[in-house]
């Protein structure tokens, strides 16, 4: 048979693993400063594009996407050459891959810190972005199964099923999670409301850990622990149990971050059931990893990438098994919206995910540059430093998630909070915080020592070329299924077949979670008295987006005593069916704002966002003083927002519309009016309008900036159900 001869992309790989070693390093930046800011909430005062709620965003996007995505990029593109014995489909879709990748990371680390978010977790990207991200992944997606189409290898092994599965999912959950409708360029709306809204994200959100941070990196490790190992795979029959159980039952367990919320009670259960179910097809893969290093732990002791890749694994293992226990109910009441869920992320994300991309980078700069890595002492000790990091980093976050939970559910024998004021919450973890920094910043110097290493392995090594190889061309045989062939062998030399059962396997889940819930109207009972928010709420709403307040609030109160008691009413799910998008949040740094209108007066938040240790002695919140600056409240898109808010079934009229601006100002003056009850406010005021006559600039009067429209937001905030309860009375 004669031999064909061509050459594997290198080129390509290289790309993508040097951006992985970049955005790595910028992505734990990022996320280091924002654990500092947590010890020091003003460090970057002043400064709106430094703020914790504009850059908290930025840093899961930038370690989700830039880092592990271009790690994901960079493995595959590796790998399934040669498991196809086959140079990608295209070097100009591979190019366009990589740097359309990275122009999609530099608009997100460009929009993000300017308040360009819709808000939604793992999501916040804008619509153009998010055009750009579909766009994108289809390239790849092309680029991908026209290498399959053109292989001289007959069989797709197994780390091919799990890059395929990815492909098809993360294309469904981007484009059905992120339908929005625009209003200006950098602007727009959720398609869905509340409830709806709420369980979508979480579809989405779900399942991007799922099939972006997990299925891609099974395919790397059934690909990379075997030849780092050289050891075959230990049971090719529980991989194929492992993958279609896995990418089957994944899909269903989102709404298991929505427990006890005003999500309807049967998807929360089925999220549940579903949940516990992961547990058998995620520790069948973990098993499946660990044994294939049978008859080769000797190497683990000597070699650092498979002491990276061991503690990938294991952490794999520990995540998946958390994640279910998480989503029993009685463990859900204990650890939502506490520090637990930070720890149990960041055990899947710099364990499974980082040490699996070190591993890989260790083990393929070397083969790439034709030589040895410079040390492989550096390599162990960047293998110790991390260790120790993620556990100085996890263990403290699991304590101050179980002292929150704790202190918030303690009751007094007179049936009074003991801890009633939420600081003293916050201040008791303070430790814990200080151990997170230093942990954090142990995992960061051991990826400088990667980047050290890496540098002078490929300055000691050859240039990285293209590799040359050869193999036979794939003969054609008969499309039906041979004589003894079994079924899923069958199915390993059909992609087309592999991937429209496996897109059916995903999507049977999500149509029977989502449609109900959108199309049923008795899943989400109206409130009468539940109305659309004025022109300056909506706005302050967007003003609470932009600012990112939701990454430390949440807006759900659930059915806890404890909570009932501390923030009022529980959440009921026709409270939000003008929300889009939904902002329940999903931690909770500061206290539930669900019932904030009516608290307090407007001079309590003016002065709360100016300087929240002022009012809240102890508060690690950062203050907000670009809201106070002399500049008017952007209102150019005000009416055309309303209008976008009609299109999406939110009853304003046209009068409303059309006396927006009006109404408006009339809101604004009256809250410039209770300001000016404080003494302090006045003189303070009055002062600043005589600086700013001294230098000649325009004053911009209070009514007319942007604290006034926040503080009006906050001010709405459950009101409407007091109304409600109030006629009762």
């Amino acid at each position: 048979m004669e031999m064909q001869q061509f050459y594997y992309d290198n080129k390509i790989v290289k790309k993508f693993i040097y951006a992985t070693i970049v955005f790595g390093v910028v992505g734990m930046l990022v996320g280091l400063l924002l654990a500092f800011l947590f010890l020091f909430p003003n460090l970057t005062e002043g400064i709106s594009w430094l703020s914790f709620g504009r850059l908290r965003p930025l840093h899961t996007n930038a370690v989700i996407f830039a880092f592990v995505g271009n790690a994901m990029f960079a493995g595959i593109y590796y790998s399934l050459q040669r498991l196809l014995k086959a140079r990608m489909f295209s070097d100009l879709l591979s190019n366009i891959n990589f740097w359309g990748w990275q122009l999609i990371i530099v608009a997100a680390a460009i929009s993000l810190p300017l308040g360009y978010t819709s808000s939604k977790e793992y999501a916040e990207l804008e619509w153009p972005i998010d055009i750009a991200i579909a766009l994108i992944w289809v390239v790849f997606g092309i680029n991908m199964i026209g290498t399959i189409l053109k292989r001289r290898e007959r069989h797709l092994y197994v780390a091919i099923w799990f890059y395929l599965a990815t492909f098809v999912t993360v294309a469904v959950l981007h484009i059905f999670n992120s339908l929005e409708l625009p209003v200006s360029a950098m602007k727009s709306y959720s398609v869905y409301a509340g409830v709806q809204d709420a369980l979508v994200q979480w579809w989405y959100g779900h399942n991007a850990v799922a099939f972006f941070l997990t299925t891609p990196f099974l395919g790397l490790m059934y690909y990379y622990l075997p030849k780092a190992a050289n050891r075959p795979v230990y049971s090719y029959r529980l991989s194929i149990v492992h993958f279609w159980s896995l990418i089957f039952i994944y899909i269903w367990a989102g709404p298991h971050h929505l427990l006890y919320s005003a999500l309807p009670n049967w998807a929360q259960n089925l999220g549940v059931v579903f949940s516990i179910m992961l547990i058998a097809p995620s520790w069948g893969g973990m098993i499946n990893g660990l044994l294939t290093l049978r008859g080769a732990w000797d190497k683990v002791r000597t070699e650092p990438v498979l002491k990276f890749f061991v503690v990938a694994i294991t952490g794999y293992g520990m995540a998946t098994f958390e994640g279910p226990m998480l989503s029993l109910k009685n463990v859900n009441a204990i650890a939502h919206f506490t520090d637990w869920i930070v720890a149990h992320v960041h055990v899947g994300a710099l364990a499974w995910n980082g040490f699996m991309a070190f591993g890989i980078i260790y083990w393929l700069i070397p083969r790439m540059t034709k030589g040895k890595l410079y040390s492989t002492k550096l390599a162990n000790f960047h293998f110790w430093i991390g260790t120790l990091g993620i556990i100085l980093y996890a263990l403290p976050m699991y304590v101050a998630g179980f002292l929150q939970a704790s202190m918030w559910k303690q009751f007094n024998p007179d049936g009074t909070l003991t801890y009633g004021n939420f600081l003293e919450t916050v201040t008791q973890i303070m430790p814990m915080y200080w151990m997170r920094a230093i942990g954090g910043t142990m995992y960061l110097i051991g990826m400088f020592i990667l980047v050290y290493n890496i540098i002078k392995t490929v300055r000691a090594n050859d240039k990285v070329e293209d590799e040359f190889a050869e193999a036979p061309e794939l003969v054609k045989i008969n499309a039906s299924r041979l004589k003894g062939e079994k079924y899923h062998s069958w199915l390993e030399r059909k992609p087309i077949q592999l991937t429209l059962l496996a897109t059916v396997a995903i999507l049977i889940g999500g149509i029977i979670q989502i449609v109900p819930t959108i199309m049923v109207k008795s899943n989400i009972p109206t409130i009468a008295s539940v109305k659309p928010y004025t022109p300056l709420e909506l706005e302050g709403r967007d003003l609470y987006i932009r600012e990112g307040c939701v990454g430390c609030h949440s807006q759900m109160i659930r059915p806890f005593r404890s909570e009932v008691e501390r923030y009022g009413p529980q959440s009921k799910a026709g409270e939000y069916v003008y929300d889009h998008p939904f902002l329940w949040g999903s931690k909770r740094t500061g206290p539930d704002l669900q019932r904030e209108g009516g608290k307090y007066n407007d001079n309590w938040h003016f002065n709360h966002m100016w300087s929240p240790q002022s009012t809240s002695s102890g508060s690690i919140m950062p203050s907000y003083k670009w809201l106070f600056d002399n500049e008017p409240l952007d209102i150019s898109l005000t009416q055309k927002k309303m209008q976008a808010m009609v299109t999406l079934g939110v009853p304003y009229s046209e009068i409303e519309i059309k006396n927006g601006l009006k109404d408006l100002r009339t809101q604004a003056l009256k809250i410039e009016e209770n300001l000016k009850t404080d003494p302090d406010f006045v003189k303070s005021y009055d002062e600043s309008m005589k600086k700013a006559a001294a230098k000649g600039e325009e004053f911009i009067p209070m009514n007319e900036r942007e604290i006034v429209a926040l503080i009006a937001y906050l001010q709405r905030l459950g009101t409407d159900i007091k109304v409600k309860d109030n006629a009762k009375k």
